[in-house]
Order: structure tokens, then sequence, then C-alpha cells
């Protein structure tokens, strides 16, 4: 493994029964990348991230992680999910939310301890949801919510954080508060999110990787009409976001 990579994809083949989704992928991060994930719907994305996360085993090729198959490397990967794992109705409060992140990071038994709260108290404030520490998640906005998951991911301290579509539901206001939030953890952590937006991400990323079936990565000042017709199979109508 390279020493400046953190993640090394090789020849990576999977697919769902008769189904592949990912065909010969290779795909390598340095540490403190910035890297955009795109492409069409069932193009592979959240699959990739599964794979990475070792939830999926690829049935061809060969996923390292600082240097380890992903399951041993899990522990330096925090994860936002598209979607959360609990309904949004659940009784529970920011806290208690954030405080998951810290599950399996230290002892199984006898609940969080003091350090585990300090940890959850600083990544919130970081995230900016401190004074929402104590209100149930079903008193949130979807900016709100998609916060307090990325604070959650950060309770692991993650060395990676992988985030999938965090902006599928949430405002264009709010989705660019979020990806400044990113662009401050990516001054100590490698970021990889999926995004179904080309035009946006490239204004805050350092390269896009495009991802149908098989990938292909660009810097973001290549992107331009074909690459993004020869990823979707047609004319995509590029908007362009001016950023500072």
């Amino acid at each position: 493994m390279n020493a400046e990579n953190v993640i090394e994809v090789k020849q990576v083949s999977f697919a769902y029964g008769d189904v592949p989704v990912l065909e010969k992928v290779d795909l390598e991060v340095p540490e403190g990348e910035f890297l955009g994930i795109v492409g069409p719907n069932a193009g592979g994305k959240s699959t990739l991230l599964k794979l990475l996360l070792g939830l999926l085993q690829p049935q061809q090729g060969e996923i390292r992680i600082f240097g380890q198959p992903p399951v041993k490397a899990r522990r330096f990967m925090g994860y936002v999910p598209q979607y959360p794992a609990f309904a949004r109705d659940f009784p529970v409060t920011v806290e208690q939310v954030v405080l998951m992140g810290r599950l399996g990071t230290g002892r199984l038994v006898g609940g969080y301890s003091r350090r585990d709260h300090r940890i959850a108290a600083r990544v919130m404030a970081e995230a900016e949801i401190a004074d929402l520490a104590r209100r149930r998640i079903d008193q949130l906005s979807g900016g709100q919510l998609q916060r307090v998951l990325v604070a959650r991911a950060l309770a692991c301290e993650p060395r990676i954080l992988l985030l999938d579509e965090p902006t599928a539901n949430i405002d264009m206001r709010v989705e660019n508060e979020l990806f400044d939030l990113l662009r401050q953890l990516n001054e100590r952590m490698t970021i990889l999110v999926v995004s179904h937006d080309i035009a946006f991400i490239s204004g805050y990323v350092h390269r896009v990787a495009c991802l149908n079936r098989t990938l292909v990565c660009h810097r973001t000042e290549e992107i331009d009409a074909q690459a993004i017709k020869e990823l979707y199979g047609g004319e995509v109508r590029m908007v362009h976001h001016h950023y500072h």
C-alpha cells in the first residue's frame, strides 16, 4: 500500500444476484482528500460505501483501509447514512443519538463514560447543535437532523468520514452550511461524500469520482459537459454555482 493512500480499491467487482453493480473499480484516496462520488441512481455509489465499511464483501478484487481489510479498519471510519436507522418519532434526544457514535469504542457495560460525554459535547459544538442537546429528534428540521447524524459519526473520532447523500432532503442554504462544516472537518480528516449534485460539490471537493458500474476520477476543473454525458448517458444540464 502506498504510504500516502488511506484507501486503496483494486479491481473490485460486486453484483446483487445476476445484476452487476460494480465492475473492476480502482480507486486510491490519499490522506486528507475531500472526494465527491457522483453518478446515476443504481450506479453503485451506496454499494461502494458499504464495501469500504466492510458491510459487504467484494466478489472480486480487494480493498485496503490504512493497509487493513475494511472490517478491521472500521474503527477509523465515521459513517453518515442516507437515511437514519431509527424512526424520526423515536423518543430520543440529540445528545443520546450523538452518544450512539461512542458505542463499540470502549467498555461494553456500565453505560457511557465521562470521556464519552466530553467527546459528545465537543462534536455537538463543532456541528453547531450544542443548544439542541436536550431536544427530541422529532422536533428537528431536516438540516438539524443531518448535523446530528454528522456529530454521531464524529463521536467515534474517525480519520475518514463517509457520507451518503447528506443533502438529499435539505434546501440550498442548509446544503451550503453543511458543506462549509465538511470543509472545516477536512482539515483533519479524509472525507468521501456521495452526492447527486455534481455542479454543487465541485465547488468544495478536490476530485470527483464518476461512478456508473465503472469508476473514473476527475479533478474538479476537468468536469465538463462531455464527462457528465458519458457518466449519465445523455445530456445533463449543468448548473454553475459561483463559489468564493
